[in-house]
């Protein structure tokens, strides 16, 4: 079992997309992606620069399964995360996008927060994305978007610091740090869906 840290730079609901009773990441983070696995933990921490979230934490999730593009296209549990931009804001970043045209194998990129406007497909966002054509699942998550609790200074000391600064992401944690933070996590209140991702409330001042 390992953990994954990395910094949540872009906070919208779309990676993750913690909505409709699962925590998904399906695009961004491609590396990480690509090493995890079922029972390891991603956690994400706030950002600095635009939200003011250095020290708290975003995100934890446990990881209980990991699907293909195909099969997340396809699967009846998860058809409340294709994006419908008309929908509400929980609808608009639906992260699941990708899947392939059944007569060319070509990747078929859905209009979404991925895409240029009017639905054109990004093809550098294409690209990375489907470069790990993994998506991680977790129905055992902890998501406070913009609201999430500080982390203790246990969990902030030098060379184990689960706040990152950089783009990065971090996942050689020590067994009794990966033990001792899954315990802290534990012992809050409440799990699943905790809070709105942090900029709803920015788009909500801006009257988006």
């Amino acid at each position: 079992m390992k953990l994954c840290s990395y910094v949540v730079a872009r906070d919208f609901g779309f990676a993750p997309n913690p909505f409709f009773g699962f925590c998904t990441l399906a695009t961004c983070k491609e590396g990480m992606r690509k090493g995890i696995s079922v029972g390891d933990w991603v956690v994400g921490v706030g950002a600095k620069k635009r939200y003011g979230l250095n020290g708290h934490i975003v995100y934890v999730m446990n990881i209980s399964e990991i699907i293909s593009f195909e099969e997340y296209w396809n699967d009846p549990r998860f058809q409340q995360k294709k994006p419908n931009l008309r929908g509400s804001l929980k609808q608009a970043f639906g992260d699941n996008i990708y899947h392939h045209d059944s007569e060319t194998g070509a990747w078929i990129q859905e209009d979404s927060h991925h895409t240029h406007k009017g639905g054109k497909p990004m093809l550098k966002n294409l690209e990375k994305d489907t470069s790990a054509p993994r998506v991680l699942v977790s129905n055992e998550y902890w998501y406070w978007g913009g609201n999430g609790p500080e982390v203790p200074e246990i969990f902030r000391r030098p060379g184990n610091d689960i706040c990152l600064s950089g783009q990065g992401y971090k996942c050689n944690y020590p067994e009794t740090f990966i033990t001792d933070f899954i315990k802290w996590i534990k012992s809050l209140d409440g799990s699943g869906y905790l809070g709105d991702p942090a900029e709803f409330s920015i788009m909500t001042e801006e009257g988006v």
